[in-house]
């Protein structure tokens, strides 16, 4: 229950899905976790609800395509915890599931200002508090369309690919400053994101949730622990020694 005690860690899209659920484990592994998200009534009730279990969790507003609110995201964590160690970069959008060729500027521009904007604006951000930490690290969370394409949401696959070379980049940027940065690829997890996602190809949901639930060797889609608990073990010091790593929980879809 102490993986992470005395650590201190700012988690973007906080508010539900994955997010949430690395609030969660983190905040029972030991750590004070500023959550952050645009859904401010769920964020709201859901820190409210952490907290009724003893865990010490704030929330605070924050569109990470905004720059300004990202800049007093972190320096209002910092002034409430003391400090920062850990940064997740979780927030995203799933944006326009359309050919290349039928997308608006608009709807392109729109997925990369929060799922590649928002990753550079928050890591910028927390660089100067991590220093002043000692050190600390970065968790990105990419997808495996950061490792494989698909004939689909093109401005989401090519986010997420950004993602996953923007990890390495400031792996080796940072390394010298004692903070790691790794990238996280999950395969479909059962979220809200996911659950539109699929309703949004139309007929019987439940059937899509059969077809994807099939794509993966293992047989089904994952949990938002299954991620969690991969995101808690990267901020921890039991990965001291990994930077620049991709680590993969898709269940085996990218084994084909």
């Amino acid at each position: 229950m102490d993986r992470l005690a005395g650590k201190v860690a700012v988690v973007t899209g906080g508010a539900r899905g994955i997010g949430l659920a690395c609030v969660r484990r983190m905040a029972e592994e030991g750590a004070r976790v500023a959550m952050a998200d645009v859904h401010d009534a769920d964020g709201r009730d859901r820190a409210a609800e952490l907290r009724a279990q003893g865990l010490d969790v704030r929330y605070f507003h924050c569109d990470v395509a905004a720059e300004a609110e990202v800049a007093a995201l972190m320096d209002g964590a910092a002034e409430a915890f003391g400090r920062i160690d850990v940064l997740v970069n979780n927030a995203g959008i799933a944006g326009a599931n359309k050919p290349t060729h039928e997308l608006t500027e608009a709807e392109w521009d729109r997925v990369q200002a929060v799922n590649v904007k928002g990753v550079f604006f928050c890591t910028k951000h927390a660089i100067p508090h991590l220093r002043d930490a000692g050190g600390g690290c970065i968790v990105n969370l990419s997808s495996i369309y950061g490792l494989v394409g698909a004939a689909d949401s093109p401005p989401y696959h090519a986010s997420k690919g950004a993602v996953r070379l923007m990890s390495k980049t400031d792996a080796m940027l940072y390394a010298a400053d004692r903070i790691r940065v790794n990238s996280v690829h999950p395969g479909f997890v059962w979220t809200p994101m996911v659950e539109q996602h699929l309703r949004g190809m139309g007929g019987d949901l439940e059937q899509h949730r059969r077809e994807t639930d099939a794509l993966h060797p293992l047989g089904h889609m994952g949990e938002p622990d299954d991620i969690a608990w991969g995101v808690v073990y990267l901020a921890s010091d039991e990965a001291r020694f990994v930077t620049g790593a991709e680590l993969v929980i898709d269940g085996g879809y990218t084994c084909h």
